[in-house]
């Protein structure tokens, strides 16, 4: 089901289906929440999935604060609309387990890349509303000097060609050589679906990670179960880090798809679904 939130007088699209413990998977940079398709289809029978198109992605608008800290926001008051929303259309003072969205930390936030650096901000400021929380193909680590000149390299190319034609030439680079080579219409397939993106809303993502701030404390401290799939070829988010990253916590599940670069949930659907099913059954 489509539906949608108005946050600060912005439209803001997610797609919802499914009965038990609420996930709400989150899309990166360059994607909306159809990227999860394949997760959607399969997850929904067994959790209450939760899909949002991020603020300038999809059908969702832009919003005044478009940092990494505001689309947090922008995730919370998704969760307390969904929860207020239940126990309003609730025919009894008792609202079931299946229609919580928040009692004890009810929620499983999955974030991929950018959706990655959300959902560790929300975490830093929210930690009581998470039962757990993963990071597909991210970092807690905030931007090198390196990566923040790449970007803002980006950020010219953008405002010079527009955002469809830097996604082009982004996108291949995603996906491992691997996929590259048996699957090129996987990815001329999701190229395809990339020119709904204005430039603007692009340029704003990339600022917004650039001003993120290291999180490594977050992991540190936090007790709430993590989840953290790596790619073995991802150029973005490499292997080592990721290594490193996750030893940081004390609650953590890792899993490395072999096969994948920077989108796993395409490149290795099935091996995705399992291990997103099994860590949400676990914890």
């Amino acid at each position: 089901m489509n539906k949608e939130l108005v946050y600060q007088n912005k439209k803001i699209c997610y797609r919802i289906a499914g009965n038990g413990k609420p996930v709400i998977l989150i899309h990166g940079f360059g994607e909306d929440g159809t990227v999860w398709k394949n997760q959607f289809d399969f997850l929904k029978n067994d959790f209450k999935l939760i899909i949002p198109d991020l603020p300038g992605s999809g059908k969702s608008e832009m919003i005044d604060d478009m940092s990494i800290e505001g689309m947090a926001e922008v995730i919370k008051d998704l969760i307390d609309s969904i929860q207020k929303e239940n126990i309003e259309g609730s025919n009894s003072s008792r609202v079931l387990p299946s229609e919580r969205l928040r009692e004890a930390g009810d929620v499983s936030l999955i974030g991929h890349s950018m959706g990655g650096y959300i959902t560790l901000a929300f975490a830093e400021k929210y930690p009581d509303y998470l039962n757990a929380f993963g990071l597909f193909h991210s970092t807690a680590y905030a931007d090198t000097e390196e990566k923040k000149t790449a970007r803002q390299k980006g950020i010219e190319f953008i405002n010079q060609y527009g955002g469809f034609e830097f996604l082009k030439m982004l996108t291949p680079n995603l996906f491992s050589a691997k996929t590259k080579d048996e699957r090129p219409e996987l990815i001329s397939q999701f190229i395809n679906g990339l020119n709904n993106f204005s430039s603007a809303s692009l340029v704003s993502y990339y600022k917004a990670m650039m001003q993120r701030p290291d999180r490594t404390n977050t992991l540190k401290k936090t007790t709430i179960p993590a989840l953290f799939i790596i790619g073995e070829m991802d150029i973005v988010v490499p292997l080592q880090d990721s290594l490193k990253l996750c030893h940081l916590h004390e609650k953590a599940y890792i899993h490395i798809l072999s096969q994948s670069g920077h989108m796993g949930m395409l490149e290795e659907v099935n091996k995705s679904n399992r291990i997103l099913k099994n860590f949400l059954q676990e914890t």
